[in-house]
């Protein structure tokens, strides 16, 4: 009976597609259905995505889902890649190897020294928020934020996993990190770890001041960043990259790549 399943979770599917009748999405809503059928977008899609961006479903562009691939396998990777984790030790331990040699100023708010600063290079790597550099000239972009709730707990293991997501929308936050299970529970010298340390995820609207994580790539958005884009264009010697200086939401190995090819075409 269980090898059935994928054929008939397949045929539930597009039955529940052949209803719908989409033939073009126009929003997340209608793109979820197109790929996953109504029942799974009602259980473990629209809850989760309407609480993470603060919007109706219908009023978020369908690429934010266009990224994750369905399949009917057991595999609960979380994309189709080869190739899927993170560094041994961190991103931290990457980023410190890089920066080795390199003098680093915390702290310190670029645009508000911009003069000083642009000085001491001759290139500059700009990665905040483009309206913010350029003084919010045509009004603020919209981003989204997150804030986190990190506990301490005496005990070896909270949930077994680096990372369990909560798709209903009643559940006040997003998903709860166990950092420990990133590095596989162990100090360094291989032992247990007798505590566990659990970070809560909740998700806000953006608010000045706040840290930007998400930008909302709606119409309207995307329109005011076309703006400020041309401006970023007519900038000399100022690399503009990452999520908040392209406004566009981007996965790791897509910073990465981009990273690579942005610095060989400008260096």
């Amino acid at each position: 009976m269980g090898r059935d399943y994928p054929r008939r979770s397949r045929s539930k599917i597009d039955e529940q597609r052949k209803v719908a009748g989409i033939t073009e999405s126009k929003n997340l809503e209608e793109q979820a259905i197109s790929l996953v059928g109504t029942d799974i977008y009602e259980k473990l899609v629209k809850g989760y995505t309407e609480k993470q961006w603060g919007r109706d479903c219908k009023d978020l562009p369908a690429f934010i889902i266009k990224r994750l691939p369905v399949r009917l396998t057991f595999d609960n990777n979380y994309f189709n890649a080869l190739y899927q984790d993170i560094p041994i030790g961190g991103y931290a331990r990457i980023v410190e190897n890089m920066l080795k040699g390199i003098e680093i100023r915390l702290g310190v708010d670029y645009l508000e020294h911009k003069v000083e600063l642009d000085a001491l290079a001759d290139r500059v790597v700009y990665t905040g928020s483009i309206d913010a550099y350029f003084g919010y000239r045509f009004g603020p972009l919209e981003y989204h934020s997150v804030r986190f709730e990190t506990e301490t707990l005496d005990k070896p293991n909270f949930q077994g996993n680096a990372a369990v997501n909560y798709t209903d929308r009643e559940t006040p936050w997003t998903r709860i990190i166990e950092h420990k299970w990133f590095e596989f529970g162990k100090d360094e010298q291989g032992n247990d770890l007798p505590k566990t340390v659990i970070s809560r995820e909740y998700s806000s609207e953006w608010k000045p001041g706040d840290e930007p994580y998400y930008p909302v790539n709606d119409e309207e958005n995307s329109a005011l960043y076309a703006k400020y884009k041309k401006l970023a264009d007519a900038e000399q010697n100022v690399i503009f990259g990452g999520r908040l200086a392209e406004y566009k939401y981007y996965d790791m190995d897509q910073v990465v790549a981009a990273t690579i090819e942005m610095s060989m075409s400008a260096f």
